[in-house]
């Protein structure tokens, strides 16, 4: 037999689940309560197996009951049930120690398998939740993830030019050692300041070796 504390202030909502819960064999409602600070009551809390727990609570929020709760009994079952699906309350929630979090628009179906499932021991979030954690980690990746470096496009002979600049050869050296004008060095210099976002030949050196161009 699942025994059962249903802890939540909205009295209509806790005879709703009365309802749905009482025609369950294996399951046995205990207590409820209306407020968090009836839950700390060690005879209470020896008596049951889990407690379906709402956050907003009139005095104090039901992930600090929880946390409160399995520092006295640390094998109590506890799954969250809110109308709550942003994920900075699952993540809370999460840290809190509960086994499960469903929302209070679940089916009477879902919430029986919650109950089951929490009860075994194990973790159940439906499926508005669970996806809610998965973007919450994929957006997560993505701003850890490093930026891919922008490399611009350079041709053979700029690329040519490049190289001697980096072995600090001067335009004229760099003309002779190409057979090419000095202006033609000059403007490959002029082509490589842009696309590199240089603005002398210092930051054209550093900016080189960031992009891994040399």
């Amino acid at each position: 037999m699942i025994k059962i504390l249903i802890v939540d202030d909205h009295k209509m909502f806790v005879e709703g689940l009365e309802s749905i819960l009482n025609k369950e064999e294996d399951i046995q409602i205990v207590h409820r309560c209306h407020e968090g600070k009836d839950v700390f009551n060690h005879d209470l809390l020896a008596s049951i197996d889990i407690i379906l727990m709402d956050i907003n609570l009139p005095d104090m929020s039901g992930i600090e009951v929880t946390k409160r709760i399995l520092k006295m009994k640390e094998n109590l079952k506890i799954l969250v049930l809110s109308m709550h699906d942003e994920e900075s309350y699952i993540s809370e929630v999460l840290k809190s120690g509960a086994l499960g979090y469903v929302l209070k628009n679940t089916g009477r179906k879902e919430l029986i398998t919650a109950i089951r499932t929490v009860s075994a021991g194990r973790t159940y979030f439906s499926e508005a939740i669970t996806n809610t954690i998965m973007n919450g980690l994929m957006n997560s990746n993505k701003k850890s993830k490093p930026q891919e470096k922008q490399v611009p496009k350079i041709t053979r002979r700029e690329k040519e030019v490049l190289d001697l600049i980096m072995d600090e050869n001067t335009n004229q050296e760099i003309a002779n050692q190409l057979f090419i004008s000095l202006k033609t060095v000059e403007a490959h210099r002029s082509n490589l300041l842009s696309k590199l976002n240089a603005r002398n030949t210092a930051g054209l050196v550093r900016k080189a070796i960031e992009m891994e161009l040399a």
